[in-house]
């Protein structure tokens, strides 16, 4: 049950950034305007806008979910800074609480990012199976070496037994 809990809060993290980054791709002139009266280059809007897309997409479909959590973290917090630095404006207050809930949640993920529904666990299933399947061929190899060797030194021990069974005057 507790995997279906992290699966679904995933999703519901992945779907705020990528809403957020289509919004952002959408609407640039906006997003340019933010960004430049935040004191940072309006330059940064299309690249945000990608960013929060690609990282939602790949958060939702468990592509390198540990990476992404973390980048995302560091991003949302860095929001808070500057975006959200007014602490005695209660709208900006909340938005940034609401930024420190959200990198919680991606921390979370960090910590939980290998979940059972997820490309990444998919991924490490198919190298367990891999690595157990080279093993098993790996032991399989070594058992027929030790056969043949088994069955070379027994046919030295019964050609030494024949040779020893002749008269002395026929060797």
């Amino acid at each position: 049950m507790s995997m279906i809990a992290v699966f679904i809060g995933r999703l519901f993290i992945a779907v705020i950034f990528i809403v957020s980054g289509i919004n952002k791709l959408i609407h640039v002139n906006d997003t340019t305007a933010a960004i430049s009266a935040a004191g940072l280059p309006g330059a940064l809007a299309i690249p945000t806008g990608l960013f929060e897309l690609i990282a939602g997409v790949c958060i939702a479909l468990g592509i390198a979910v540990r990476l992404w959590s973390v980048l995302l973290a560091g991003f949302v917090l860095a929001t808070i800074l500057f975006f959200h630095r007014e602490f005695t404006d209660p709208v900006q207050a909340m938005a940034a609480m609401k930024n420190l809930a959200i990198a919680g949640g991606l921390l979370s993920l960090f910590g939980y990012g290998h979940t059972r529904w997820s490309y990444d666990a998919l991924r490490q299933r198919r190298r367990d199976e891999i690595a157990t399947r080279d093993a098993q061929l790996r032991a399989a190899e070594a058992e027929v070496r030790t056969a043949r060797a088994e069955g070379r030194a027994e046919a030295a021990v019964g050609e030494t037994v024949v040779v020893e069974k002749r008269p002395f005057w026929r060797r």
